[in-house]
Formats: structure tokens, sequence, C-alpha cells
């Protein structure tokens, strides 16, 4: 059975997947960089995000390389595909350059109606208006049978939690705080909505949380 699944996604001690004031400049947010320590030395950043060929291995690693498994289709909020508020930049096409790090269809939720741009590698940027029901339907039946991979934001988790939707998630939480940003469990009780923590490892960068639904 197919299952929409939340990877990789980094918080800070206090609980902040992104920084405040996300720009061209700070794409994360202020601070938001920091949270993602644990991820870019590990040769799955270095390969698959940057084209090298080294990067470090161990359970950091491992962790980021299930992040990919059976995938086969993305979902991502609009915050995640451009620093821009409004009517989009049509010259827009992420921040990933030609050949960005998906090579599947994702499909970005949005206020605002998009052509699909397709990029190399294989990737397709689709862009859905209709909520979060239809962009899941429409990832799924991408997905050919494999799974879907949400990417965030937070207030696009946020909202799949809420919709009982997610089947698994895995956090790290990296040790830092933020202070102030987005927060992904204000008002938000996990265990009232059926969800439980099924896993954790810690490493030097980050405690890695595996969380499930339980029904």
């Amino acid at each position: 059975m197919q299952k929409l699944c939340v990877k990789s996604f980094s918080i800070s001690i206090d609980g902040y997947g992104a920084g405040p004031n996300q720009s061209l400049e700070n794409p994360l947010g202020e601070g938001g960089q920091e949270l993602h320590q644990w991820f870019y030395p590990t040769k799955t950043f270095q390969q698959k995000v940057l084209g090298k060929e080294d990067g470090t291995s161990g359970i950091d690693n491992e962790f980021a390389e299930k992040g990919f498994e059976n995938i086969g289709a993305w979902i991502m909020g609009r915050n995640m595909f451009s620093p821009y508020r409004g009517t989009p930049n049509a010259d827009w096409k992420g921040w990933w350059g030609d050949n960005p790090p998906y090579h599947f269809p994702v499909f970005i939720l949005t206020n605002h109606k998009r052509e699909s741009i397709e990029m190399e590698g294989g990737t397709t940027f689709h862009f859905i208006t209709d909520g979060i029901n239809v962009a899941l339907k429409k990832a799924f039946d991408a997905a050919n049978g494999k799974d879907v991979r949400l990417g965030g934001g937070v207030d696009i988790i946020r909202q799949y939690l809420l919709a009982r939707l997610i089947d698994e998630l895995h956090l790290a939480i990296s040790p830092v705080f933020l202070g102030k940003g987005e927060n992904l469990f204000s008002n938000l009780d996990l265990i009232s909505l059926g969800y439980k923590k099924v896993k954790h490892v810690l490493t030097d960068n980050a405690m890695h949380v595996i969380i499930k639904k339980t029904d």
C-alpha cells in the first residue's frame, strides 16, 4: 500500500522547522541553515544534491539515504519552491538549477495557478490550487505504486498531520534553538491525532525520531 511519508525533516530543539523572514538570500529563513548541519556533510547530500563524489557515511547518511527509497513523487508547499509571494515570477524555476535533485514529479501546493515546468533529469513541477487531498491523489497516481514524500514546509506538514494523511515521519532534531520562525508542534496534539514515536537514534549532529500513525 502506498504511503505518504515525511523524510529527513529537520527541526530545532524548540520545534522550529524554518527560521523567520524567508528570502532569496535566506531560503530557509534566518538561522534555518543551522537545522541541516547533520545533512550537509553526508554522501546523500553531497552526491544527490551537489553532484559531488565525496561525503560522510554513518547513521546520519543512512537516514538521509532512506529518504529516497521507494519514492515515486513529492509534495511541497509554495515556500519550498519559491521566495516570491503573490503572482508567480514566471522566470523562477526553483532553487536547484536546471537539474533539480528530485527526478520525479513534484506537486506544489499554491494559491496561484501556473503551468507545469518540465526540468532536466525527470523532475516536473506541477502547481496544485485545489488543496492537500487533490495534491495527494495526483502524487499517488504519478508515483506508480511507490510512496510519496512530503517535503514541507512546516505549514503543509501540519495540514497533512491534522488530516491524519501522513503515515510516517522522520524528524531530525538538530541541537540548536531558533526561538522564532515556523513551529511544527504549535497547538498540535499528535497523540490525539493517533501518532506515536516508534524509534529514536542519537548521533553527534541530530536526534533522529521516527513517528508513525497508529491505525
